[in-house]
């Protein structure tokens, strides 16, 4: 807590209990936010029923999610339904704060405060997508439009909202958990490369499923080079619960896999695994392969060097705002062949080990607290204006 402030209770809005970046933010802010004295409770829709993949420091509420169809647009509009629904209910809106964290929350606080129902409220903007729907790209817009306070992870989107939207808004940056991502070997570690069949020479992790914006089909055709390297290389991608749908993408990936038998047994898709598998997978991976083209931060690459596995990213914003020049192996995420380049040399030494070194020095540098201290002032700026 800040110098003479009072704890404050923090509604955290999600828009799913899936090992997503939006996600992972928000519950570990609410436990950086509980840590520091305050009442943070995560929220978000559940269709499975399964709760949250990873529990929270405070107890979570999982909103009750009504059936929706497999359109996207319609879902989305159910869960925003589901939301406001959820708050209507006087007993559920007892919070000094109400924080989105993606469009779904912000448009259903947005409803709620046009009804009087709650005051002001904030939104983190992780990124802004492109949508063909022209419903998905109103929510997106209506949830910064209407939001009180705006809040960005880089320099990158603070530059991006105030272009499109010539609004201001909070950086905050983003964190690792240092003690959860470490890179000291655990007895677990090998059950999780048996449980897998994790069992490549050199094992190359790529996080975040099969979509356009990780660059999945980039990344198989530059494995599929560096294989004519190192023959027994295994390319791992985990992840891949997302709302949005990315079947066509995926068609082009398996496509690609069904006419090459040999990049098909190198490649081992996951898909989402339990949360306490993560930081044996960082672990048992010789680098994480990451040319995303769209991230709002890139909290995996911090997992990955906090685990002592070195990156391969993108020379990109917002990547280039954290990292310096010696901290990773850049590419061109829109050049296969600079692609493949990367995983070559990251895998070369002494160069892999002096980044493994390097990368748990950096992860350091990036504490939860820092990240959580940023978004008090902003918390006190709507109590104090709810109270004007």
């Amino acid at each position: 807590m800040t110098q003479g402030s009072r704890p404050l209770r923090i509604a955290i809005l999600a828009h799913s209990t899936n090992p997503r970046g939006g996600v992972v933010h928000a519950i570990e802010l609410a436990d950086s936010l509980t840590r520091l004295g305050h009442e943070a409770v995560v929220h978000a829709p559940d269709p499975s029923g399964k709760g949250f993949f990873r529990a929270p420091l405070s107890p979570a509420v999982t909103v009750m999610a009504s059936p929706a169809a497999k359109d996207v647009a319609d879902m989305v509009r159910a869960r925003i339904a589901d939301y406001v629904r959820h708050f209507e209910l006087p007993a559920n809106r007892g919070f000094d704060v109400f924080h989105a964290q993606d469009a779904i929350s912000g448009n259903a606080l947005a409803t709620l405060k046009r009804r009087g129902l709650i005051g002001r409220f904030a939104r983190t903007v992780h990124h802004i997508d492109s949508f063909t729907d022209p419903r998905l790209s109103d929510w997106q817009v209506r949830s910064i439009t209407e939001a009180d306070e705006l809040l960005v992870v880089s320099a990158l989107w603070q530059e991006q909202i105030m272009s499109a939207f010539g609004r201001p808004s909070t950086a905050i940056g983003n964190g690792v958990d240092t003690e959860r991502f470490g890179s000291s070997p655990r007895a677990i570690d090998q059950e999780v490369r048996e449980k897998y069949g994790i069992n490549g020479s050199q094992v190359l992790l790529a996080v975040g499923g099969i979509e356009v914006r990780k660059n999945s089909v980039r990344i198989l055709e530059a494995f599929q080079q560096v294989l004519n390297i190192h023959r027994d290389a295994q390319l791992v991608i985990v992840g891949g619960a997302s709302l949005l749908d990315h079947a066509s993408y995926r068609r082009q990936f398996d496509v690609m896999l069904s006419d090459n038998d040999v990049l098909a047994r190198a490649v081992r898709y996951l898909g989402p695994v339990p949360d306490a598998d993560m930081p044996s997978l960082y672990r048992s991976a010789d680098a994480l392969v990451f040319p995303s083209v769209k991230e709002g931060f890139g909290l995996v690459v911090l997992e990955a060097m906090a685990s002592g596995t070195p990156v391969v990213t993108s020379r990109m914003a917002p990547f280039t705002e954290y990292l310096h020049e010696n901290d990773v192996v850049w590419c061109d995420p829109f050049s296969v062949a600079s692609i493949a380049n990367a995983i070559a040399i990251v895998l070369t030494e002494p160069l892999h080990s002096r980044l493994a070194q390097r990368g748990t020095l950096v992860a350091r540098q990036h504490d939860w607290s820092n990240t959580t201290r940023a978004h008090l002032p902003v918390y006190e700026r709507l109590v104090e204006l709810q109270h004007a």
